[in-house]
């Protein structure tokens, strides 16, 4: 993943609720996965296996996210181990295919949670984060970010 990619990743979560921090983390597997196969296609196998193990790690994290209270909960649990499952297997084969599979079962379930997003009216998780600003506000074709609030102990708070 590029340095940008994190600079984006971490902009979205220290502005996101809890339905979108799940959604992000759905889109940083899905980063590594898309990484992954484009590394075993160029033969980059080593870089692929680090791709593989980031995407198990952000797995991971949905794993100890979900509530199995629930029916949906204990489904997704499922879905999480097969891909776990898949991606280890994938990564001992160099299978695209079997990356491939749990790529698209990601894709559908980020869209899944973009929707979710729309009926979640929470508050951002960090909630002493800095506000950020994006707009073209200098120059005609220059994005620019401004900073407001600055303070000095951002984000949780314990």
């Amino acid at each position: 993943m590029t340095l940008e990619k994190k600079q984006e990743f971490t902009l979205k979560i220290s502005q996101a609720n809890k339905t979108q921090m799940i959604t992000i983390i759905y889109e940083i597997v899905i980063d590594y996965l898309e990484s992954a196969i484009k590394e075993i296609e160029d033969k980059r196998e080593d870089d692929a296996q680090r791709s593989l193990v980031c995407a198990q790690k952000g797995i991971d994290e949905l794993i100890h996210s979900v509530n199995t209270g629930y029916e949906l909960g204990k489904n997704l649990l499922q879905i999480y181990i097969f891909s776990k499952k898949e991606l280890t297997a994938a990564g001992a084969c160099s299978s695209v295919r079997r990356i491939r599979k749990v790529l698209k079962n990601f894709q559908a379930l980020c869209g899944a949670y973009r929707e979710l997003e729309k009926y979640d009216n929470s508050g951002t998780v960090m909630g002493n984060a800095q506000k950020v600003y994006s707009g073209l506000t200098y120059g005609r074709n220059s994005m620019n970010v401004d900073f407001s609030s600055y303070a000095s102990n951002r984000g949780f708070r314990a």
